[in-house]
């Protein structure tokens, strides 16, 4: 075993963690990452990207081809998943379908010895964590998807592990049970303190959940951080366009924050402190863009273009804009009849600085 600094229960240190497969597939590359006891983190990324390979390897269902995984301060990286101390949740239930939900939940502690009345309190316990209590005595046939991945929730955390694992675990269901399931999973973090590792592809749910997103590519990680950071401050072009819609323009940097593009200039924050003459991306979120009427409306950047798309989302309107080179433009405006562009409308888009950021790489 390799020598580990102790930091607490929940607490996990990955480093420099790769698995090549006998294939010569990677699967992942000199992941290194801290997690502190009692956060949420969400590893993000698109499909082959390296996410649940990393969730498996903490696991122990995979053994890495190099690095070390370390658990409360004590390298697991040699020993079985039943010695990690650790519950997972996976996207498909794995409910068995002849047992009811209570004992769905307490098969687990059986097979641990514990005793009659210990399982009969700790089941209970965990059906009233995932407000279940009501319906112990029911079937997974009798119960709705939402509910199934309440059960699974519960078989989980009955054991009491300070560290959940779940790969995927909304994947199944369809999106009003997700965004509900998504406000039972904070509520459950909120109140437990338990260490939450949570794998998914969609960018709605990383964002809502995380006090940290890692964001895999290629089996990399390539930026870690709040929800915040990786939605206002990306620090590449895949990042930028990966999490939230964005429209890119592509150049070279002209100098500190300023993008050398078509016949003129657009400036932006350069929190990447991209060098003078690099191909560079100006990136900008669509709530940050406007219809610019006038002059004197106070905008960093202008780009003129004609009105392509427009979709109705409620509350407002998304808004496309094909500019002349052919790049479209993304902005939303307010859902108001009685204003607002039409399609083929020449319009104005305007900006301030301080709401793009540069990042290094562009498309030619």
């Amino acid at each position: 075993m390799r020598d580990a600094t102790p930091r607490g229960p929940g607490s996990i240190e990955l480093a420099g963690i790769s698995k090549i497969f006998p294939s010569g597939a990677v699967g992942i590359e000199d992941v290194t990452l801290s997690v502190a006891p009692g956060e949420f983190v969400t590893f993000l990324g698109p499909s082959g990207s390296g996410k649940t390979t990393t969730l498996n390897t903490i696991a122990g269902f995979i053994a890495p081809s190099s690095g070390a995984v370390v658990i409360d301060g004590r390298d697991v990286t040699d020993l079985p998943p039943n010695k990690r101390n650790l519950g997972m949740v996976f996207q498909n239930y794995a409910l068995f379908p002849h047992m009811t939900v209570r004992e769905n939940v307490a098969f687990g502690l059986h097979k641990r010895g514990l005793g009659r009345e210990q399982v009969r309190e700790r089941v209970a316990d965990a059906l009233e964590l995932v407000r279940l209590e009501a319906l112990g005595s029911r079937r997974p046939r009798e119960l709705s998807g939402g509910q199934q991945q309440r059960v699974a929730l519960a078989r989980a955390l009955v054991y009491q592990p300070p560290i959940l694992l779940m790969d995927e675990p909304l994947g199944a269901l369809d999106k009003q049970l997700r965004d509900q399931m998504q406000v039972e999973i904070a509520r459950l973090h909120r109140d437990l303190g338990t260490t939450f590792l949570f794998v998914t592809h969609d960018q709605g749910e990383a964002l809502a959940l995380s006090d940290r997103i890692a964001l895999f590519r290629d089996g990399r990680v390539v930026q870690v951080g709040t929800p915040e950071d990786l939605y206002a401050r990306p620090n590449s072009r895949f990042a930028a366009e990966f999490i939230g819609e964005s429209t890119s323009f592509s150049g070279r940097m002209a100098g500190p924050g300023a993008l050398s593009w078509g016949e003129g200039v657009l400036r932006g924050a350069d929190p990447n402190r991209v060098p003078s003459g690099e191909r560079a991306t100006l990136v900008v979120r669509p709530e940050h863009m406007r219809i610019s009427s006038t002059s004197a409306d106070p905008a960093d950047n202008r780009v003129a273009g004609r009105v392509s798309d427009l979709a109705y989302l409620g509350s407002h309107r998304r808004v496309g804009v094909r500019l002349e080179d052919g790049t479209r433009v993304v902005l939303e405006e307010p859902a108001d009849p009685s204003r607002g562009v039409e399609y083929g409308e020449e319009v104005v888009v305007g900006w301030r600085a301080e709401h793009g950021v540069l990042v290094a790489g562009g498309s030619e």
